[in-house]
């Protein structure tokens, strides 16, 4: 399984008027997670697209457990629990530093897909060598 943990803090204009953190600043901060974890495998997004795939999110799923509030240190765990085909599924949990505490979890489904053709595909060979390690370990 790959699995990374990747710190965001809550700004000002991440809240609402009852001084959370706006629900729709919830799918931002799972980007933020899925964006480092490829980040931290050595195979950014960026070098994702230079390569002529991009990945589209096919849908979502949110569940808000408590609050979090400006200032507040998060922690965005994203993880990987299988080597993707042509979809591919990242769990996310977002934890309050100071205390542990879970604040919400949920999952993005994104497909491979060409960025010329904008068609689906597999998973491309060199993104699937790169995670394989984490896998094999």
């Amino acid at each position: 399984m790959l699995k990374t943990k990747f710190e965001i803090r809550v700004r000002y204009a991440d809240t609402d008027k009852m001084q959370f953190v706006y629900n729709g600043k919830y799918l931002e901060y799972f980007e933020v997670g899925r964006t480092e974890m490829l980040r931290q495998t050595g195979f950014s997004y960026h070098q994702l697209e230079e390569s002529g795939y991009q990945l589209p999110l096919l849908d979502s799923y949110l569940k808000f457990v408590n609050y979090a509030q400006y200032d507040d240190l998060l922690v965005i765990e994203s993880s990987l629990k299988e080597i993707p085909n042509v979809k591919m599924r990242i769990n996310y949990q977002i934890f309050r530093k100071s205390d542990n505490l879970l604040i919400a979890e949920g999952y993005t489904t994104h497909a491979f897909i060409r960025t010329d053709t904008k068609r689906a595909t597999r998973v491309p060979e060199i993104f699937k060598k790169i995670i394989e390690k984490y896998f094999n370990a």
